[in-house]
């Protein structure tokens, strides 16, 4: 192939050699088991994946396999841009993973696309990981002492490995699965599709959620149950923290030594941000959660306004529940052009700061002469909110008052959320007062940390809120720079583990 004369679907490999990740994202997963005779699993995914699409806009793959080969295509791209009816009449088979990305600076490039395919002793393993390891790097050091040579650096890699060598020393695959949950550390939802399985784990804490549907007599794993929906698939359950669920043509079961071994630790930031409205995460709707923290940020900082408004799209829901509790009228403030992808994903600060100049636009008849209420729900450098803010102003808002669905980000993230570092968030340089003249707001308030679990009352799950507390679930990473972790309320390093 030369030129500019590319066939997409020539890119589509029959796979034997070990494919890229990217360390540190937030990502989204689905696969399925084919127990019919009518469902086309690569076509089940693409759509699966499109309904993820939030999660991850810069890259996406699927892999399918049918007992004896693995074929796979992913590139740059949201999901309708990379993948052709062409490419999609290919990817048959009876078993099928599929992964959407974002990455963080400098992982921009087709080959840290997942789903990550290795090749081993034991045959073709794939996996599709939704995470991040703490102790990545120590079980990385102690492979290469032993001779590995490593194709990436991202942790993704290491989790496949762990599970291949395990695997040549266990009887089963689920097994294997089993003892890398013993060793790996950190947050992991993560699908395995072997040639005659496919097995779903959720780390422990339950950092990142899973969920299990039913088409017929075939299963679907997915992030969020809006996947479950778009493929017409039954909501069964969520996979619990520390489960196993393997799935085959003999159906599904499951194992849970691992689970109630750790507090439970659901990042609340899934039901602030991440997932989708119309979802459900452990037993709770994505949607009431968010109106939930509008209500109680209307109780926390009053103020007297004339339209509240949201920014689109995670914003709209909390400016809703606002709305109703202070009896301020909701209304349409900010137009979203619904062509251009999440700034906050965005892997570089240009390109976030050149998204929100096409991203949003202010509806003049809605907001001039007014007392705007805005709701969002976060701030992290201050860039987007401050061009909003001006934005509003330049269509004549008369005043401008921000209210964020959540507490100041203060504290990195090591679970896979890419909050920068302490250095870049806007809340560890100034007080509350400081920030909303930085951005240009009248007056600023966010959600208070005492109040942040109660938005999701009913969870299955505890919460991890280590963004905005220091307090951090797990020992951190040994190698992080220990400025950044000045005066967190608990510090531990992660430990030493062995691999056997």
């Amino acid at each position: 192939m030369s030129g500019n004369n590319i066939n997409k679907t020539d890119l589509i490999d029959d796979v034997n050699v070990v494919e890229e990740d990217v360390l540190k994202e937030e990502c989204g997963v689905f696969g399925i088991y084919n127990n019919n005779d009518d469902l086309e699993v690569g076509k089940l995914t693409y759509y699966g994946l499109y309904a993820l699409q939030h999660r991850g806009q810069e890259s996406c793959g699927i892999a399918v396999t049918d007992d004896t080969v693995v074929k796979q295509y992913k590139d740059m791209g949201l999901v309708p841009e990379v993948f052709s009816p062409d490419i999609l009449e290919k990817l048959t088979g009876n078993i099928a993973v599929g992964h959407v990305r974002y990455s963080t600076a400098g992982g921009s490039m087709r080959q840290n696309a997942q789903p990550l395919v290795s090749r081993y002793l034991k045959g073709a393993l794939t996996i599709s990981h939704n995470g991040n390891l703490v102790n990545a790097y120590e079980i990385r050091e102690q492979f290469e002492k032993e001779g590995f040579i490593f194709q990436t650096t991202i942790d993704s890699e290491v989790l496949a490995l762990v599970i291949a060598r395990e695997r040549v020393k266990n009887d089963s695959i689920e097994e294997a699965v089993a003892k890398m949950m013993d060793i790996v550390e950190g947050s992991y939802s993560l699908l395995v599709m072997s040639p005659k399985k496919l097995i779903g784990c959720r780390d422990p804490y339950g950092f990142r959620p899973l969920v299990i549907g039913k088409i017929d007599n075939s299963y679907v794993l997915a992030s969020e149950s809006c996947a479950l929906d778009a493929v017409g698939a039954k909501f069964i359950r969520d996979v619990e923290p520390g489960e196993i669920v393997i799935i085959d043509e003999n159906g599904m079961r499951s194992d849970k030594r691992r689970c109630k071994t750790k507090d439970t630790a659901l990042c609340i930031f899934e039901y602030i941000y991440f997932a989708r409205s119309d979802s459900y995460i452990d037993g709770v709707s994505v949607y009431e959660s968010r109106k939930a923290a509008g209500r109680q940020l209307a109780i926390e900082h009053p103020v007297d306004g004339d339209l509240v408004i949201g920014v689109p799209d995670s914003g709209i829901d909390a400016a809703i529940g606002y709305a109703e509790q202070s009896g301020i009228p909701y209304g349409l403030g900010l137009v979203k052009n619904r062509y251009i992808g999440r700034t906050f994903i965005s892997p570089t600060q240009s390109a976030r700061e050149d998204g929100v100049k096409v991203k949003l636009n202010a509806l003049r008849q809605s907001v001039e002469g007014k007392r705007v209420i805005m709701i969002d729900d976060s701030i992290v450098r201050g860039t987007t909110v401050a061009r909003l803010v001006k934005i509003l102003r330049d269509a004549g808002a008369k005043e401008v008052h921000m209210r964020i669905s959540s507490p100041p980000f203060l504290w990195p993230c090591y679970y896979g959320t890419d909050v920068p570092s302490k250095d870049k968030l806007i809340a560890c340089k100034y007080p509350i007062e400081e920030i909303a003249k930085v951005v240009g707001v009248d007056s600023l308030g966010y959600l208070g940390t005492e109040n942040l679990h109660n938005i999701a009352k009913g969870s299955k799950c505890g919460f991890c809120d280590a963004c905005f507390t220091g307090r951090y679930p797990t020992p951190v990473p040994k190698h992080v720079n220990e400025e950044e972790l000045e005066n967190a309320p608990e510090i531990r390093k992660s430990p030493k583990f062995t691999i056997c």
